[in-house]
């Protein structure tokens, strides 16, 4: 068997918007691991039974199924061991940078980008907008509503991200890491969902965001997106 990835996307099978699943796309590629890519939608959480989850991404590789991207970083570096790691020592470090990630980056950009989703979205689009309108409490236009004057807000929350890539390519250090990895899935939803541009172009970030773009020959860069 073909070697199987479940992602998230809309009507656009092709344009992968869930950053855990763009975690677990690097570090695929990272390992030098080829995979199929199957398109997966809000509402079929029936076709994830056989792995018992119902959140993508989930992993088919032969006979062992690995679903949640956390789990496949930890999965791929054991059952490859000859290919360049991932993960380096102890787990701590990169459970702390998903936290961060999770609670500051990613809860910072879907302020911003929730309500560019919706057009991009097929018959899941009345689900989406109803579930997020709930856990927002509020149309998600109202949630995004001044975006652009909160913008220098939300960048002056990823200064530690600066700090930590202060005299370094990547967060890995000279060669990028599922640390990397982490953090750029939230920037490839941000990339791959609106237009708005979420990094200034002077921005250390935004260089560093350019060289994980550039990363196994370009495999994000070509990713369908609006390049803000």
């Amino acid at each position: 068997m073909a070697r199987q990835l479940f992602e998230l996307c809309g009507s656009d099978p092709a344009r992968v918007f869930s950053p855990f699943c763009w975690r677990a796309r690097m570090a695929l590629a990272h390992k030098g691991l080829d995979f199929e890519s199957v398109p997966w939608r809000f509402t079929e959480t029936d076709r994830l039974a056989f792995a018992g989850h119902d959140k993508v991404p989930v992993l088919v590789d032969g006979e062992r199924t690995v679903p949640d991207s956390w789990a496949i970083a930890q999965y791929l570096d054991e059952a490859y061991p000859e290919a360049p790691s991932l993960l380096h020592g102890a787990p701590a470090p990169y459970l702390f940078v998903a936290a961060w990630n999770d609670t500051v980056l990613q809860a910072g950009l879907v302020r911003l980008i929730v309500s560019d989703i919706p057009p991009l979205l097929g018959e899941e689009r009345a689900y989406f907008i109803e579930s997020r309108e709930k856990r927002f409490g509020m149309p998600l236009a109202e949630v995004t509503a001044d975006r652009e004057a909160r913008l220098p807000a939300f960048r002056a929350t990823l200064q530690p991200l600066r700090q930590a890539l202060k005299g370094r390519d990547f967060l890995g250090g000279a060669a990028p890491d599922y640390a990397d990895f982490i953090v750029f899935g939230g920037f490839m939803w941000a990339r791959s969902v609106s237009p708005l541009r979420v990094l200034e172009l002077d921005d250390t970030l935004c260089a560093w965001r350019e060289r994980m773009l550039d990363l196994h020959g370009g495999m994000a860069r070509r990713a369908p997106c609006f390049g803000a």
